[in-house]
């Protein structure tokens, strides 16, 4: 549906990411809500769930989904590397496309995030054996497998061989994610996970290709981008940053050196776009000046989706001044699966129930009603609306830490 664009003429414009064509610049941030079950395949609550947000949305980025067995680490989130998964993901992408969205996966692996009651007793790994402190960024543990709350434990360093094997489970999920019908991919190496640890020289102390300068920090990433690659258009692949993120145990003095370098690099990849949690609300290290989505358009000069932390105005301003593309929303889309819509006619954002953000049923995840045309103010164009039908035929009346990936 066409919605008035005179509140935000820039964010609620068309575009296109890549080869991707958007009828807005309000995309919908991957967001963990662990509703997948423990076989970690899409159920009728996510294809419910999409559904609802392609209805008005610009593109959705999937929650984190896990590109092996061994990428674990968060109960009943989604995956990405069987058969069935596959199967499960191509009846989301079906009912997003049936609603004219366009849907992008996300692809993660957990690393020392992790806990090893995941892995069945198996060691957590990372490039070295850093062990988080949850102290830094407010945490008291890591949720291991039953629920429970442990300590972090201290990770392996991944050998060379199983970093191969690592860079070839992401080119089976990438392949697996084109037959499920997906519009795009996001490799995330961003918030603390596997790859995010790579990049970043306080959590890499390696002396081998894939430690010691940048160069070799970005080594893993650039192998996953290089497999990935043999399987889709790099106008359909983007990248996950999170350069002032503390989530995770995470921040490096050299962050600014560091992104500047990964942000020439992907550049020159000519990839759809890199999406970066520029804003600070999710949590800063102040290891560093905070490397602003101005300054990262000034190195990237592409297509860079802004996220965290941002306002309807905030977002409109951003794109105005040429420093994104799209700006990217979690939060506020749990109870707003209809945001672009109220952005565009003044309409309140509706409140979550943080008690319901993880796990759980579809209470507070599909639960959340859209707007009705009444809400719209007298001066506001009207415009129907559209709710969103499942897949499986179910009538949907509306449903990004909440980790934002």
């Amino acid at each position: 549906m066409e919605l008035p664009t005179n509140k935000a003429p820039h964010l609620l414009a068309p575009g296109t990411v890549g080869a991707i064509d958007v009828r807005n610049r309000v995309f919908a941030a991957p967001l963990t809500r662990g509703r997948a079950g423990p076989t970690r395949v899409p159920n009728d609550d996510l294809v419910q769930h999409y559904a609802d947000r392609a209805v008005h949305s610009g593109l959705i980025f999937t929650e984190a989904t896990t590109v092996s067995e061994s990428a674990n680490g968060w109960t009943n989130s989604a995956g990405l590397y069987t058969r069935e998964q596959m199967e499960g993901w191509k009846r989301v992408n079906d009912a997003v496309h049936a609603n004219g969205g366009r849907i992008v996966y996300q692809m993660w692996h957990m690393g020392r995030a992790a806990h090893s009651s995941f892995l069945g007793g198996e060691q957590i790994v990372a490039p070295s054996a850093i062990t988080i402190n949850g102290a830094n960024f407010g945490s008291d543990g890591v949720h291991a497998a039953d629920g429970s709350k442990k300590p972090y434990e201290e990770p392996r360093a991944l050998t060379i061989d199983e970093i191969a094997a690592i860079v070839e489970d992401y080119r089976r999920s990438a392949t697996l994610a084109k037959e499920a019908g997906f519009d795009g991919i996001e490799v995330h190496s961003a918030n603390g996970y596997l790859l995010d640890t790579f990049l970043q020289s306080s959590t890499n102390k390696r002396t081998d290709a894939y430690g010691g300068p940048v160069e070799n920090r970005m080594r893993l990433l650039n192998e996953i981008l290089d497999a990935i690659l043999t399987v889709w258009d790099a106008d359909r692949v983007g990248v996950r940053l999170s350069p002032n993120g503390v989530y995770n145990d995470m921040g490096s003095e050299d962050n600014i050196e560091t992104f500047t370098y990964a942000l020439q690099q992907l550049r020159a990849r000519d990839l759809a776009f890199v999406h970066v949690m520029d804003g600070l609300g999710f949590g800063f290290h102040k290891k560093t000046d905070a490397f602003t989505l101005e300054a990262m358009q000034a190195v990237y000069q592409g297509t860079l989706i802004g996220n965290c932390g941002y306002t309807r105005d905030t977002a409109e301003a951003a794109i105005a001044a040429g420093n994104a593309t799209a700006i990217s929303f979690g939060r506020p889309f749990i109870a707003n699966p209809d945001l672009p819509f109220r952005f565009a006619h003044d309409i309140p954002l509706a409140e979550s129930d943080p008690s319901k953000w993880f796990g759980g049923d579809s209470d507070g995840y599909n639960t959340y009603d859209f707007a009705e045309v009444a809400e719209i103010p007298e001066e506001q164009p009207t415009a129907s609306v559209i709710k969103a039908e499942a897949v499986s035929g179910s009538s949907v009346s509306g449903s990004s830490t909440i980790s934002t990936n």
